[in-house]
């Protein structure tokens, strides 16, 4: 069978207007970035998606288009300005902005006045309000952080006060056996923050060294001696004996504000700190400030019409203690029935390292136990709290819930929109926890800060963000906040403009600052609308996953994924999602037909095995195994990796636990649809056993990634060219295999959802068995297509019941206006076999053979600093080249970024005639790129495979054939400003081919 006789992306064909148009071209002289954008037609901001279809898809609406995350140089902004850039945004077609205060690249804080220009203050609100009415007209949303930078703080607090941040700081002294201690309680060993004038002593302890308890960085001690010396203490004084046993250390513990301020300030006058993110206080600042100084009546009445959500960055608490609340104590009691006090060596933290250890596993117990306390409050006091207040100003939660030793899994089942990251993300299991969470709780969003790349800033290309997010999308995202969009303007800064994150401590910084300032800008609705229909096929309906993986500790943005389904079970093409135990407690956890979550991802089984997070000890809550006993007992098939005949509680114990939980489990593992096995190569045998299957099946072990949803019977099934982690070497190859679908809806058939042209096209060759359906895909590294499963005529598709074939010597099947069509670059007889088992022969003939174009004229717009930052300067250079090059190795060309148009003449003979059409193959592109023939622009071209179809465009005689390309700015600002940007490798741009005009011959088969 041929090769090519493949499911891939349809090259794009005659451009459909599907988003509002671009930018202008930049015509040779100044280019002034920062004026005012022609405004597109309003468009109602939509709240979903009500129902997939065509129009949807070709046309999606702002709801699903990706966001930028908009930072501003805190309040130094114009309103006029303000509204310039949603229209830049809105144009572009994207569907909402993140107001974010950062200014990491501002070196000279004299530049921000923050009494005049602070975060919250009348210069920024104006700005909000700016653009938020903005908003509104052009029918997009705008996202405001809950604080200037991060972590969340708001002004009008100090380091002492309640609502502030806490830490735990400890001070210690060693003692030999019998010796005394007499002065001053001991100090804390790090010294206080700036603004920290207050520290209340919490607790004094005294506990003998145990070295069988020690480790490489933890100092042992034993449990049973630890004593409480603190009612000893007179006036800050502390007199004591050491027992004549063994060397002792005296411990106290301070409790204090950390001090810490959100990133890169100042941001106000005063000084913003972060609150206490573990209290109701905390949250109160937060609210309280709002409701004061940011919520004017405009604001408020704007919110409820062009408000998106209310975002908080990862949790970056940062203190060399421990953090801490006041009412950490009484919870912890109230959490587990035991004082937390007694238990203080085993969690205090110093410089985020364990200092003291008990015995290894009372150690872990205690440990897991202040942490889930932790995690408890978090939620309670801040995540919950937040949400509900957001609600009442027609906003959403969306936030990073991740970045301290928290259930990451529960906060994500509690916000409306969890987010993670690209940056730092390890890999795509990072994803798949948050996804787990939003999934129980039965909401559609998972939101990925995406796009940052250390020392990426003005040399990312957008194939490097597409080759990023092409794996996030199939562990589960579907919203992207790009990382980021800069306010243009501020004093002293050089060309292209503000930018939010570069200079970064003196040389290029972190992410990008799209807008206008690039070369790209003009090409950038592409992008976006291929985003968008990815967002809208995977806001659809309801998820789909494998399998649930149980976790008993729900960290996330840790890197650490499941075992066997991680490393082996996705290149087969199981899919699995992470569960932790809270979300064993939500309406959602039930069973039906053997499906935990049935009206949600549906999983097939569960797969529990050992805690990751602390040894991969086998440890269990008495209260998560019986939940498991429950979900197996109603029909749910689980698999244990492990010992769990000797499992231990997850938490301390109480009397009795240890043996009722080995009972629970006992019980659960003679459940007749429960396997336990002892090695992670066992797994995949003990789901067959039970009868479990994935809904997709590669024939062979591969890197093809998927992500399954089901609306009304639809089955659509997102794919792409990916791995689990991008930094694993080695590099992604091309795929060409069979790919099995299973079927929701007896006699679907499958079609082809092309997320860059927005067409839908019923696919032509497949083969049917039972419930599943099976194509072949052939994808290059990164590339992504979309495939649904449903009726025949779902689409508006004329095809209906028509035979499709099932084996072809061709190298495509296609459905077009004129039937199921063969398609072949070179001449001959080609074999068919079609569903109703007719075998049908096509001969084409005398197909021209594929041709190199070489010869080219060359147009390049050369962008160039012009006379303020925000003015581009444009130089034109007309070469013509007879081999096509890099423009690094083109003398003219080395050092330039900007635009560049290609063309070229392709003379057909009179043998062209009907029956002939032809693939433009355009080899290596960076960065972005448009393609037109004969005055006809194309449909957007995927940038990850530059290949385009000109169907019938191409005539006898003479034919124009022109692909404009566009670049980052990072050659240009390698000359223009060496002392930041310098450092830069020169970059290869432009087309660079090889270009090949490949025909086709077709003819009608069914």
């Amino acid at each position: 069978m041929n090769d090519q006789s493949a499911v891939r992306p349809r090259p794009g064909f005659r451009r459909r207007s599907l988003l509002g148009a671009a930018i202008g071209a930049a015509a040779a002289g100044a280019l002034d970035w920062g004026a005012p954008a022609v405004a597109a037609a309003n468009t109602a901001t939509e709240s979903g998606i009500e129902r997939f279809n065509t129009a949807s898809f070709v046309n999606p609406g702002r709801a699903v288009a990706p966001k930028f995350r908009w930072w501003w140089p805190d309040g130094l902004v114009r309103p006029d300005e303000i509204r310039r850039e949603i229209d830049q945004i809105a144009d572009a077609g994207f569907g909402g902005a993140e107001i974010a205060a950062v200014h990491h690249s501002v070196s000279d804080t004299s530049v921000l006045d923050t009494e005049r220009h602070g975060w919250g203050g009348a210069a920024w609100v104006a700005g909000v309000e700016a653009a938020l009415s903005q908003a509104a007209r052009r029918g997009i949303t705008v996202d405001l952080t809950i604080g200037p930078s991060w972590p969340a703080a708001v002004p009008g607090i100090t380091p002492d006060s309640d609502a502030a941040v806490k830490e735990l700081a400890y001070g210690t002294a060693t003692l030999t056996g019998g010796s005394s201690y007499s002065g001053a309680v001991p100090a804390p060993v790090y010294e206080a923050e700036a603004g920290v004038t207050q520290q209340h002593l919490l607790l004094v302890q005294a506990a003998r060294i145990d070295t069988a308890n020690s480790t490489r960085k933890e100092t042992g001690l034993d449990q049973d001696s630890v004593r409480d010396l603190t009612a000893t203490v007179k006036d800050g004084t502390l007199d004591w004996t050491a027992p004549d046993d063994g060397t002792y250390v005296l411990i106290s513990y301070w409790v204090r504000g950390s001090g810490q301020t959100p990133e890169a300030g100042p941001h106000t006058d005063p000084p913003v700190y972060v609150v206490d993110h573990f209290s109701a206080a905390g949250t109160r600042a937060v609210t309280d400030f709002w409701e004061a100084h940011i919520l004017t009546p405009a604001v408020r009445r704007l919110l409820k019409v062009s408000g998106g959500a209310l975002f908080e960055d990862s949790i970056e608490l940062e203190t060399d203690g421990l953090q801490w609340t006041p009412g950490l104590p009484e919870a912890f009691e109230k959490h587990t029935g035991r004082s937390l006090l007694p238990l203080l060596p085993a969690v205090i933290l110093g410089n985020s390292n364990q200092v003291f250890a008990f015995e290894a596993a009372a150690t872990r117990q205690i440990r897991h136990d202040f942490w889930e306390t932790v995690s408890t409050l978090f939620n309670k006091h801040h995540v919950s709290a937040l949400r509900t207040w957001a609600h009442t100003l027609g906003l959403q939660l969306r936030s990073q819930p991740y970045g301290l030793q928290t259930d990451a899994i529960a906060s994500a089942s509690i916000l409306d929109i969890p987010e993670g990251e690209s940056l730092g993300f390890k890999n795509l299991d990072d994803y798949r926890c948050l996804a787990g969470g939003r999934d129980m709780a039965g909401n559609t969003v998972l939101s990925c800060e995406a796009g940052a790349y250390a020392g990426g800033a003005y040399s990312t290309t957008w194939q490097k963000f597409l080759r990023t997010m092409g794996g996030a999308y199939a562990a589960g995202v579907n919203q992207t906040v790009i990382h980021g969009f800069s306010y243009a303007q501020l004093p002293g800064v050089n060309w292209p403009g503000y930018a939010a994150f570069t200079p970064y401590k003196g040389t290029a910084g972190y992410g990008e600052s799209w807008g206008p300032r690039h070369a790209t800008w003009k090409h950038v609705p592409d992008i976006a609308g291929c985003l968008s229909r990815v967002h809208e096929v995977l806001q659809t309906g309801r998820p789909r996953a494998d399998v649930a993986v149980f976790r008993q500790t729900g960290y996330s943005a840790t890197g650490i994924g499941a075992s066997w389904f991680t490393a082996s079970g996705i290149t087969s093409g199981w899919t699995h999602q992470f569960l932790s135990g809270p979300l064993l407690d939500l309406p959602s956890a039930t069973v039906r037909r053997g499906r935990l979550a049935p009206d949600g991802p549906s999983y097939k089984a569960l797969f529990v095995e050992g805690d990751f997070f602390y040894g991969s000890s086998v440890t269990l809550a008495l209260s998560d195994a019986r939940a498991l006993l429950r979900l197996a007992g109603a029909g749910l098939p689980v698999v244990l990796l492990g010992a769990w005949d000797i499992v231990v509680p997850s938490g301390l114990p109480d009397s009795g636990e240890t043996e009722e939980l080995r009972s629970v489990v006992g019980r659960l593992l003679a459940e007749p649809l429960v396997r336990q096995v002892s090695d992670k190569t066992a797994v995949p045998a003990a789901l067959a056993e039970l009868g479990v299957k994935p809904d997709v099946t590669y024939a062979t072990s591969s890197t093809l990634l998927n992500f399954h949803r089901v609306d009304d019977g639809v089955d659509y099934y997102y794919l792409c060219n990916g791995k689990h982690a991008e930094t694993v070497k080695p590099a992604v190859a091309a795929v060409d295999h069979e790919v099995t679908l299973t079927r929701t809806t007896a006699k679907s058939v499958p079609y082809l959802l092309d997320p860059w042209s927005g067409r839908i096209e019923r696919i032509g060759r497949y083969t049917e068995d039972g419930d599943t359906v099976t194509v072949r895909v052939t994808l290059q590294p990164a590339q992504m297509l979309i495939v649904a499963l449903g009726r025949p005529g779902l689409f508006g598709d004329r095809d209906g019941n028509r035979p499709h074939a099932v084996e072809s010597d061709a190298d495509e099947v296609r459905f077009t206006d004129a039937g199921l069509t063969v398609r072949a670059s070179a001449s001959g007889t080609y074999q068919t076999v079609l569903s109703q088992g007719r075998t049908v022969r096509a001969t084409l003939r005398d197909v021209p053979a594929a041709t190199e174009l070489t010869s080219w004229q060359l147009h390049v717009e050369d962008w160039r600093p012009g006379s303020t930052a925000t003015r581009t300067t444009v130089v034109e250079h007309d070469l013509d080249l007879d081999a096509l090059l890099p423009w690094s190795q083109i003398t003219e060309l080395a050092d330039v970024a900007g635009i560049g148009r290609y063309r070229t003449t392709v003379t057909l003979g009179k043998s062209w005639s009907g029956g002939y059409g032809a693939h433009l193959e355009l080899g290596t592109v960076t960065d972005t790129c448009r393609v037109t023939v004969n005055g006809h622009r194309l449909d957007p071209v995927d940038q990850i495979r530059p290949v385009v179809d000109l169907g019938g465009l191409l005539k006898q005689g003479r034919n124009v054939i022109e692909v404009e390309v566009a670049t980052p700015l990072a050659n240009r600002l390698r000359i223009s400003d060496p002392a930041v940007y310098g450092g830069l490798t020169r970059a290869a741009y432009g087309l660079m081919g090889p270009v090949r005009l490949v025909p086709y011959g077709e003819a009608r088969v069914g």
